[in-house]
Formats: C-alpha cells, sequence, structure tokens
C-alpha cells in the first residue's frame, strides 16, 4: 500500500481529490475542471508524494477517463465501488449526505482500510468487447419497452384486445386492417406504425451489436466461449467487466443459470 492515498471523486464538470496518509489524515485537498489537463494538474500537485496510490470513485464509470490518463503516466490507480464510499461515510458520520469533499475523502479512506480492491491496468480489448454488449442489452431493454407499447396501443386499437403473443408480421396485418374513423383512432394508428418502425430499426441494431461484439470475442483469442452456453454477448460481458480467464485444456460441457432475455411479446 502506497505511503499516501489520494481519493478522487469524479464528476462531469469537475473532479474533487484528496489526500490522505496511512493514519487517514488529510495531507491536502485539489478540486480540477474536467479538461484536457486534469490529469497533468493532479499530477503536478501531487509531486510531493512519490509514493501515492490513487482511489477513484466508479473507475470504470463516470472516472473512467481520468482513471486510464493517470494509469498511462504511470500511475497506480484503484477503483472504488460507490457503495464501499457511501459505507465509509455512515459509519464515520452516521449520515450519508454527499459532497465533493467528504465524497473524495471517503473515497481515499475506503481505500485504506480496503484489501481486495482491484488495481486498473490500460484497457485493451475487453474494452472493445464491453463496449458492444453493453449496447447490446441496452437494446434489449429499449425493444422490450417498445413492444409494451406497441401491444399496449394494438389493445386499444382492437376490440377485445389481441393475444400476448404476436408475431411482428401479424401486428402489421392487423394494423393494416382496422379502419380509423376518428382523429383519436388516426393518432394511435400512426402512433403504432411508428413503434413497429423503431422495432424493426432496433431489431437491426441489436444485429449488428451483436455482430461486433462477436467479432471481438474472435479477436481476444479467448476460450470461454468453449464453454456449453455461451455465445458473445456472454462471453463480451464477462470478459468486459474481468478480463479473461485461464485456457480451459478440457473444456465440458455445464448448464448456465437462464439469462435474461428481452421481451418476446412481439417477435420478427
Amino acid at each position: 500500500m502506497a505511503g499516501v492515498m489520494i481519493g478522487i471523486d469524479p464528476h462531469k464538470g469537475s473532479h474533487t481529490a484528496v489526500a490522505l496518509d496511512a493514519r487517514e489524515q488529510r495531507l491536502g485537498q485539489l478540486r480540477v475542471r474536467a479538461s484536457g489537463r486534469q490529469a497533468e494538474r493532479l499530477l503536478e500537485w501531487a509531486g510531493g508524494w512519490p509514493r501515492r496510490t490513487w482511489a477513484i470513485e466508479g473507475a470504470r464509470g463516470l472516472g473512467l477517463l481520468l482513471a486510464q490518463q493517470l494509469i498511462a503516466a504511470g500511475e497506480h490507480v484503484l477503483d472504488v465501488p460507490p457503495k464501499l464510499a457511501a459505507r465509509v461515510r455512515l459509519l464515520d458520520t452516521g449520515q450519508i449526505n454527499k459532497n465533493d469533499d467528504n465524497d473524495a475523502r471517503s473515497v481515499a479512506v475506503a481505500a485504506l482500510r480496503a484489501r481486495d480492491l482491484p488495481e486498473l491496468v490500460a484497457e485493451d480489448q475487453t474494452m472493445v468487447m464491453r463496449v458492444w454488449a453493453r449496447r447490446y442489452r441496452d437494446l434489449g431493454r429499449l425493444r422490450t419497452q417498445a413492444v409494451c407499447r406497441v401491444h399496449a396501443v394494438l389493445c386499444e386499437l382492437v376490440p377485445g384486445g389481441v393475444r400476448k403473443h404476436v408475431r411482428m408480421s401479424q401486428a402489421i396485418e392487423l394494423l393494416d386492417r382496422i379502419v380509423a374513423d376518428s382523429p383519436i383512432a388516426q393518432a394511435k394508428l400512426a402512433l403504432a406504425r411508428e413503434l413497429i418502425a423503431d422495432l424493426h430499426r432496433i431489431d437491426q441494431q441489436r444485429r449488428d451489436a451483436k455482430r461486433r461484439t462477436a467479432q471481438a470475442v474472435a479477436a481476444s483469442g479467448t476460450s470461454i466461449t468453449s464453454i456449453y452456453g455461451v455465445g458473445p454477448i456472454v462471453a463480451g460481458t464477462v470478459l468486459g467487466y474481468v478480463r479473461d480467464t485461464p485456457p480451459l485444456p478440457h473444456p465440458r460441457p455445464i448448464r448456465l443459470l437462464q439469462r435474461h432475455r428481452p421481451h418476446r411479446g412481439l417477435v420478427r
């Protein structure tokens, strides 16, 4: 553990840093504007503490860019989960009220007290997998929302409603048979057609995201896909967050827990 722990509370517009010694005594504090020189300013400020470690709250999220800039400069960077920093605030003060100064100090304290925080490394091919696997999952949630909305509008337009599971082609046929004889019905019919178009677009985007994920997984040379049931999205998600696993000398089929799938109420 470094002699000085520098906790950082990252934000979109600025970053607040607090330096603590091994006894959790405050050594200094700095707030820098989020800019191209953010890492340079922090390094200049911390130059008096050669034995230092940086602890960034959410270093894989909002603090990702700053963390990678510090790593590129040869610094040691730890990722502190927001819940861990919040727990420190609660134990120290009995409150979880947030402000930049207290947040940065709590991050540093959490890093000093913890023993198993991961040290970040420079981004590589795994980040590509993470980007596209997350894109695929996000699109799945958007598709679920669109499917539920289409079904709701169809129930409003079709007397007696429609079945829970309807194919895309069946939904389009239903819309083609509807006679909109009022401005309200016409508006709902137009909305349903727009939602169907949204679904077509989302489905194409999901196919593209899955293809990109598969390409990134293949380029990594990982062996995780030899596990039964692990496709490109599962592999991209796992490797994107925990990096690669050791090669499997004798892979055996295993049954995985059923993973989340987007809503299938309206399928292609």
